[in-house]
């Protein structure tokens, strides 16, 4: 193992959208015994520090593959084509149509049945988008096509803590 592997390599995973989240945490876990820092304790400060940056690093590769959307974005940057969140807003027109509309929905809902039904259809949209992530990724091999979803991905789940923040106020 290098420190400077992708987080697929270092996890002894194949470059895909798709993933066995079961097999990746079993695979977490080896690691995080293999390097953890107690393990090396009789080994000096110096070993000590280098297990540290392999269990830093190991912990940051898996919160990137273990979340659907961070996974999708390090494709994307992987492939040469980054996200670009900050700079780069830009989204089709249907689509910032769509996010108008929820968010004037939730700015008028009283009631939270009202609002448990816009994060169901919001989590539908999610849903779809991740399917269209993974047939660009995998399927198509076209990561230039994934970055727009993974972009609506973002929005949608800012929009989903919003909802779930208006959820916890009826509470």
């Amino acid at each position: 193992m290098n420190l400077h592997d992708d987080d697929f390599a270092l996890f002894g995973l194949k470059q895909s959208f798709a993933q066995d989240r079961a097999a990746m945490d079993a695979r977490w876990k080896e690691l995080q015994r293999e390097a953890h820092p107690d393990k090396f304790a009789s080994h000096g400060v110096a070993a000590q520090r280098v297990a540290m940056q392999w269990s830093v690093r190991i912990n940051e590769a898996y919160q990137r593959l273990k979340d659907p959307l961070k996974r999708a974005a390090y494709l994307c940057e992987l492939a040469g084509f980054p996200i670009q969140a900050h700079s780069n807003t830009a989204m089709p027109p249907s689509f910032l149509m769509q996010q108008m509309e929820w968010r004037e929905a939730l700015d008028d809902a009283s009631e939270a049945d009202t609002v448990e039904a816009l994060l169901t259809d919001v989590q539908a949209a999610r849903k779809d988008l991740l399917a269209q992530c993974e047939k660009c990724l995998d399927q198509d091999r076209d990561p230039a096509s994934a970055v727009a979803s993974v972009r609506a991905l973002m929005f949608i789940d800012k929009f989903a803590q919003d909802l779930n923040q208006r959820l916890d106020q009826f509470e």
